[in-house]
């Protein structure tokens, strides 16, 4: 197998893998074993290691000396962490798109925000919402910052489905609009502010008690 291809496999690994950890499908402290998840994938230990290392970068698996790869645990401190560096970084991102963003990107947006407002479960809310703010920052088109951010966004969706999986509410995101309107009239800097605050917006709702969860907090943003 060339180097791209396990290149490419260990990509694919690592979105499973994330995605499974994301969801609560493997839950913190649980082990992800090289063996079982190469004969999964029909791959080699290669493309795993490495997808193991995409995940440790994403600060959804630690490495521990003797006891193999683990799913990492989380808690209010790190929600909070999260949430800060990700409200600077969009909020960076947000003013170098803005010069960039069209009216044609703007209206995605709205949709987006709509498809969350109608969403029934919080797998779709939270894709619908992540599409939102990949829209409005992707043009300041920053490789770095936006893997970043997305490696971000990936920590906030665990700690959103940790909180809400079995007691999802529907509801209507107000800072999304808000955030539209202004920057369809051009005011980067309301625009900026409110995203930023709107995803500050952390550690008020502690996940409901059938959860069993005390401890998880969910970010809305």
């Amino acid at each position: 197998m060339s180097a791209g291809s396990e290149e490419t496999l260990a990509v694919r690994i690592s979105r499973v893998l994330a995605d499974r950890i994301v969801s609560g499908r493997i839950g913190p402290g649980e082990r992800l074993r090289q063996d079982h998840i190469a004969e999964e994938f029909g791959a080699s230990h290669v493309p795993v290691r490495e997808a193991f290392r995409r995940l440790e970068a994403q600060g959804l698996a630690i490495s521990e000396p003797r006891r193999g790869v683990r799913v990492a645990a989380f808690d209010l401190p790190e929600v909070r962490e999260v949430a800060e560096m990700r409200a600077a970084l969009e909020e960076l991102a947000l003013r170098h798109a803005a010069p960039h963003l069209t009216p044609a990107i703007l209206n995605a947006a709205e949709q987006a925000t709509k498809a969350g407002d109608a969403s029934r479960d919080v797998r779709s809310w939270e894709a619908a919402n992540r599409r939102f703010h990949k829209l409005i920052v992707t043009p300041c088109a920053m490789p770095r910052l936006l893997a970043t951010i997305d490696d971000l966004h990936a920590a906030s969706a665990r700690f959103l489905f940790a909180a809400w999986q079995s007691n999802w509410e529907t509801r209507t995101d107000h800072d999304h609009r808000a955030i539209l309107a202004a920057l369809r009239r051009g005011d980067v800097d309301t625009a900026c502010a409110t995203l930023a605050r709107h995803v500050r917006w952390i550690g008020r709702r502690p996940a409901p008690a059938s959860t069993g969860k005390s401890d998880a907090f969910a970010i809305e943003g």
